[in-house]
């Protein structure tokens, strides 16, 4: 199974094997929820959804200031 994962400018093709959510991704890639918003095939996802075979994710960082 694979999926399409954007970050930034960067985009590549990744393969999973078994069940992945968002927050497994995040995780495996070292990235806090807390700081990015989560887009399956462009709509905001939840931590908890699934990632199957032809999804595009694509984490957005959030940016804070003052």
């Amino acid at each position: 199974m694979s999926f399409t994962l954007k970050i930034k400018d960067k985009v590549e093709e990744r393969e999973i094997e078994g069940d992945l959510t968002i927050k497994d991704l995040l995780d495996d890639l070292d990235l806090s929820s807390e700081t990015m918003v989560s887009k399956k095939n462009g709509e905001i996802v939840i931590d908890e959804e699934t990632i199957e075979d032809g999804d595009e994710i694509e984490f957005i960082q959030i940016i804070y200031g003052g």
